[in-house]
């Protein structure tokens, strides 16, 4: 599998960005994706999730500002991470991730994109 980010960059605060995640590869074996940032210094926190069934997971600290979608391609599945009312806390690294399995689960990783949120 393999997971292809974009769409970062540098918005003002109570903007909105959208984040793109191009994943290839064995998708019919992906059980779920999401989106997961990093600050320097700090670990990798998750962001937000969906499963197979469409079944959505966010950190209370982005509940009700980000929402996560994907689009089902022929060879390709876009995953996406809309952001709206961005505050400068929001600025990391953002990766999309995927989990495959089950039997045996394996981690797979974008390369990640920036997000900066300006005052």
């Amino acid at each position: 599998v393999q997971l292809q980010a974009s769409g970062g960059g540098l918005e003002q605060a109570g903007g909105s960005l959208r984040l793109s995640c191009a994943v290839s590869g064995s998708i019919s074996s992906i059980n779920v994706m999401g989106w997961y940032r990093q600050t320097p210094g700090k670990q990798r926190e998750l962001v937000a999730t969906i499963r197979r069934s469409g079944s959505t997971n966010y950190a209370d600290s982005v509940k009700d500002r980000f929402s996560i979608s994907r689009d089902n391609a022929k060879n390709t599945v876009y995953l996406y991470l809309q952001m709206n009312s961005l505050k400068p806390e929001d600025t990391a690294v953002y990766y999309c991730h995927s989990i495959t399995g089950p039997p045996i689960f394996f981690n797979y990783w974008g390369q990640g994109t920036q997000v900066t949120v300006s005052s």
